[in-house]
């Protein structure tokens, strides 16, 4: 079932919250929505978008933290030893930084149309940030 749309340059995905696995982080990103930003591609992480948050402090510790994100999951690194971000996956992750390897909280997961995920993502390597939005559906 979907609970939110997660569009990115036009393109509308279904996702759901994971709230049973990681129910702070879904309330802290439930409070931003509906939310707008820009995506762009990740430097060190794989086939990843990724959404820079600089030190912005949700307060949250780790929960359901993962480094290997599957295609359609998104995580949210609440900050540390890198800056604050929202990755999504739309291929193979190993997240990281240039300090090394991370993990990040795994709070929303894409549920259909993951080929057509893959194909922005790397559409967003080679022409750049697209528009992202996640709001209630």
């Amino acid at each position: 079932m979907s609970e939110l749309i997660v569009e990115i340059d036009r393109h509308a995905f279904p996702a759901r919250f994971e709230t049973e696995a990681a129910p702070r982080t879904v309330a802290a990103f439930r409070d931003l929505l509906p939310y707008s930003e820009r995506v762009i591609h990740v430097r060190w992480s794989g086939e990843a978008c990724w959404i820079p948050l600089g030190d912005k402090d949700f307060g949250l510790p780790y929960e359901n933290a993962t480094s290997h994100p599957h295609p359609g999951q998104m995580i949210l690194y609440p900050g540390g030893v890198s800056e604050t971000e929202i990755l999504l996956a739309y291929g193979p992750v190993a997240f990281a930084s240039k300090a090394g390897p991370l993990a990040g909280n795994h709070f929303l997961t894409i549920i259909d149309k993951l080929d057509a995920l893959a194909e922005l993502g790397r559409g967003t390597l080679w022409t750049g940030a697209k528009p992202i939005r996640f709001h209630l559906t």
